[in-house]
């Protein structure tokens, strides 16, 4: 979880509402993906063995075979390992004065967004499809006063709850009067 000390140039007096990862339904995605990937190979192999059973038994065919097989498992480990680290550093905080985005762009790159409250202008919520409809996972979208763009929410828990959360805190702080 994150914490009040370590959200990135914390504000005097400033406390989190509410701390977003994604939905836990898109980790088990990513494992049943995987898990259907890497027995790709294997399945491959049985099928050159039942269908060319002479082709096996060439010399170079099998080292090739390995080869290939040891160059996709690695690809797909890779692939798995960078699904996970995005899922896992995708944060989005919502504070009482302020809502950040701490988006994963890759292994070595992250971007931190933030966006008062005061500035936010037109929240939306999406769910699309049969999934995201019965798990109630879907985006949230955060159109600011701003030039920059918006905040995007991917895949997040019960989307229509965290557009209400901010709704609210948004109105909140623009009725609060400023001194």
């Amino acid at each position: 979880m994150l914490h009040t000390y370590r959200l990135p140039g914390a504000l005097p007096g400033e406390k989190v509402i509410s701390v977003i990862h994604r939905d836990p339904f898109i980790a088990v995605r990513i494992f049943l993906l995987f898990g259907v990937l890497i027995f790709l190979p294997l399945g491959g192999l049985i099928m050159l063995n039942n269908f060319f059973p002479t082709l096996m038994q060439t010399v170079l065919i099998w080292p090739l075979l390995l080869i290939s097989a040891s160059s996709y498992l690695l690809f797909i480990w890779l692939f798995f390992f960078f699904s996970l680290i995005d899922y896992f550093l995708d944060v989005w905080v919502i504070t009482d004065s302020r809502v950040i985005e701490v988006h994963q762009d890759g292994f070595f790159s992250r971007s931190i967004s933030e966006v008062p409250l005061s500035q936010i202008q037109d929240i939306k919520s999406e769910i699309n499809g049969f999934l995201q409809t019965i798990l109630k996972y879907g985006n949230v979208i955060v159109q600011t006063a701003s030039e920059r763009n918006a905040l995007f929410f991917e895949e997040v828990s019960h989307p229509d709850k965290v557009r209400d959360t901010l709704m609210r805190l948004a109105h909140q702080k623009n009725e609060t009067p400023k001194v």
